[in-house]
């Protein structure tokens, strides 16, 4: 597995051109929307985090986008995950590379996250 060092790195392992450009379009919307969030690459994939803790991760695969959260905010929106109707695994849903990716559903993740982990100095939340 290739080791990315730059968003550029990752953007550039991404075949497709429009899945590449969808991909970029998201890395640029998230800071945008929440510009206290810091890109940081950690274990081979783009992520987000205030002050030092995780709030939101992606991975790109063949057929989708992959977003990871935290399972307290993943469970905490698994409802609204299924409505907009992306496919779940554990800890993650994916966004398929042709269907639109919800800004509401994010956006509100990303806010809950960061409403939640403000106290937090941990990475990961413990249990």
């Amino acid at each position: 597995m290739p080791k990315f060092a730059t968003l550029d790195d990752f953007l550039n392992s991404i075949p497709a051109p429009d899945h590449r450009q969808k991909f970029a379009d998201l890395m640029v919307w998230i800071p945008t929307a929440f510009p206290e969030l810091s890109l940081r690459i950690a274990w081979n994939q783009p992520m987000f985090t205030a002050h030092g803790t995780f709030i939101i991760g992606f991975s790109a695969a063949k057929n989708h986008i992959s977003v990871a959260v935290e399972d307290f905010a993943f469970a905490h929106f698994q409802e609204a995950i299924a409505k907009a109707g992306y496919t779940t695994t554990k800890r993650l849903f994916q966004m398929q590379w042709d269907q639109a990716w919800s800004q509401a559903l994010l956006q509100q993740l990303i806010a809950f996250n960061l409403e939640d982990k403000q106290h937090i100095d941990t990475f990961w939340r413990k249990a």
